[in-house]
């Protein structure tokens, strides 16, 4: 999927395939390779029938036969499911095999960890379960054993000013520089006399300081900004005892916007009440020698809880391909909330389905039969790729699997 994202596609059935795996990306969270190696094994074996003299109508027949037939085939290729959503040990058996695709050797490990983080947020009705709800967050050092889940939102750096925890409170999210508003081009100011000079900044400093105060009123606790925060503005926010948190990212954000409920302000002023968000803890700790900032929500029936995965690693590409992997893990568990059964994997399922396609297209009369039986074929790319990517002898795997079929 990064390869494609990157790729300059201009043929109209090339972007088509790049289209059909970003939309399996955005459903699923993975398989995407598998949708571009199939349906690139599809459209050969239909140049083939092309060659051989099969109208395309005919194709398109035997394809869409085959198909219907394969979807109500894997329905009884199912050898287990998930009994419990709620049990680490059952996500875990699913979940092994998805992250071992991307990070082969520390599945166990890292299998656990999605389960936890996916465990502390599951609602009481799975299916409401949302992906964005498990957070990670990269920190360089250590080894991947020191990774952690950590309840609530984490952010990779600690309040700015001199409060450093919070709780009950109400949090107001701006997304406007917190100071004194400057004109856009140069400004000149004609000051007369010392006492014109003195009262200047007084004026600029008695404006903040009441913008400050109607922020306390307010009964706001915890700021959240987009953008930067004034040292004068800082000084007023430490002396009404306001957390101050800057979180540069839009896209941290808007998440962090849906786990307090709060509204982003364009302007410094009082928020609403309905714009104002409300958090359980606000806390500072340090993971291996970085102080963050945590985000909690204590209530156990709150959508908006959060979990974050802490991962720790020596490199950041080394994290960043770890980062993956729990993507993909986290997505399969949304897949598994609306659908638990689980087929046999390595392409076993795919050499079965070869077997009983090819079957039905003994049995099935006229010219699709070509194409039912090509639709066939297309399956054995995936153990083939799989053999070849393994370093094996692709044919003498292909054989011994239908031997064993």
């Amino acid at each position: 999927a990064t390869i494609l994202r990157e790729l300059d596609v201009v043929h109209p059935a090339a972007k088509l395939l790049v289209m059909a795996s970003q939309q399996q990306d955005a459903e699923m969270g993975d398989g995407t390779n598998l949708v571009i190696v199939l349906a690139g094994e599809l459209l050969k074996k239909a140049e083939e029938l092309i060659r051989m003299g099969l109208k395309t109508s005919d194709i398109v027949s035997g394809y869409e036969k085959a198909q219907n037939f394969a979807m109500a085939t894997l329905e009884e290729l199912e050898v287990d499911r998930l009994q419990d959503m709620r049990s680490a040990t059952e996500l875990s058996k699913a979940l092994r095999t998805v992250v071992a695709s991307k990070q082969s050797g520390t599945e166990d490990t890292l299998a656990a960890l999605v389960a936890e983080a996916v465990l502390a947020v599951l609602p009481q009705n799975p299916l409401n379960f949302n992906v964005d709800n498990v957070r990670v967050v990269k920190i360089m050092g250590g080894s991947l054993e020191q990774s952690k889940v950590v309840k609530g939102m984490v952010f990779g750096r600690e309040p700015d000013g001199v409060i450093k925890k919070a709780s009950r409170a109400k949090v107001g999210v701006f997304s406007c520089p917190i100071d004194i508003s400057q004109t856009e081009t140069k400004g000149t100011v004609l000051l007369k006399n010392a006492q014109e000079m003195m009262d200047f900044t007084k004026g600029e400093e008695s404006r903040l300081e009441a913008a400050i105060k109607e922020l306390y009123d307010s009964g706001l606790r915890v700021l959240v900004a987009g953008s930067t925060v004034g040292d004068l503005a800082m000084h007023y926010l430490n002396r009404f005892n306001i957390l101050v948190v800057k979180v540069l990212s839009k896209f941290e954000l808007r998440r962090l916007c849906r786990v307090v409920g709060a509204t982003p302000l364009a302007r410094l002023g009082a928020p609403m009440p309905d714009e104002m968000g409300q958090i359980d803890v606000v806390e500072t700790t340090e993971i291996g020698g970085d102080r963050v900032t945590v985000f909690r929500q204590e209530d156990v029936n709150a959508v908006t809880r959060t979990a974050t995965i802490v991962l720790r690693g020596a490199t950041q590409n080394h994290l960043e391909d770890v980062e993956r992997a729990i993507d993909d893990g986290v997505n399969a568990v949304k897949a598994i909330t609306k659908d638990p059964r689980l087929v046999p994997g390595a392409g076993a399922t795919e050499i079965q389905l070869v077997e009983r396609i090819s079957n039905f297209a003994d049995r099935t009369p006229g010219l699709p039969q070509h194409a039912i039986r090509k639709y066939a074929e297309a399956f054995e790319v995936i153990p083939r790729t799989l053999a070849e990517s393994a370093g094996l002898d692709a044919t003498e795997v292909l054989s011994r699997l239908y031997t064993a079929h």
